[in-house]
């Protein structure tokens, strides 16, 4: 008979936590966004409220009247609060990590993910700010590779922090024949 050897867990095998599972490698800890990420966040969402507002009132008040309107704007209030909320638990989620051979990014609310960017793998690094984005001050940072599936970035970062990431994140990854 041919068997097949059974794949094992590496030694010492142990459930580890959500937290022990997703957060920062051993005697490290993650660098936060700028607190200005959950503002940003909170006025897309008003934005998004006031236009969808007024708009989603009118078409419902011409089939439904006047009760469909108060429903309608009582949907546009909760949605507008719940985002109020997630812009918060959002902030929180997001942290990045700068290791001596790759970049770690996380994210993520209610599915959580952990990104490891080896800095060799890196074809470029892309800092954008959108017009909201610089009002506030802030800026995203992307990671390009040849896998569109490791492509990270890093959104809510003040300009000047954003600008450093991206020439440090260059040299490693010229260092590492990525860029």
């Amino acid at each position: 008979m041919n068997e097949q050897p059974q794949m094992m867990p590496p030694e010492p095998y142990r459930q580890r936590s959500r937290e022990e599972a997703f957060g920062p490698p051993d005697g490290t800890r993650w660098w936060p966004l700028s607190p200005r990420y959950r503002w940003y966040r909170r006025l897309v969402a008003a934005l998004v409220a006031a236009a969808v507002g007024p708009v989603g009132a009118f078409v419902v008040a011409r089939s439904a009247g006047d009760v469909g309107v108060l429903l309608w704007v009582l949907a546009v209030v909760i949605g507008l609060v719940l985002a109020w909320v997630a812009a918060e638990q959002e902030y929180q989620a997001w942290g990045f990590l700068e290791r001596a051979d790759d970049l770690v990014v996380t994210s993520g609310v209610f599915g959580r993910r952990v990104v490891i960017v080896p800095y060799g793998r890196m074809q470029f690094v892309d800092v954008t700010s959108g017009p909201l984005e610089q009002l506030l001050g802030l800026a995203t940072v992307r990671l390009h590779t040849a896998a569109a599936t490791t492509d990270a970035r890093v959104p809510g970062l003040p300009t000047a922090v954003a600008d450093q990431l991206r020439d440090r994140l260059a040299r490693r990854g010229d260092q590492g024949s990525g860029l």
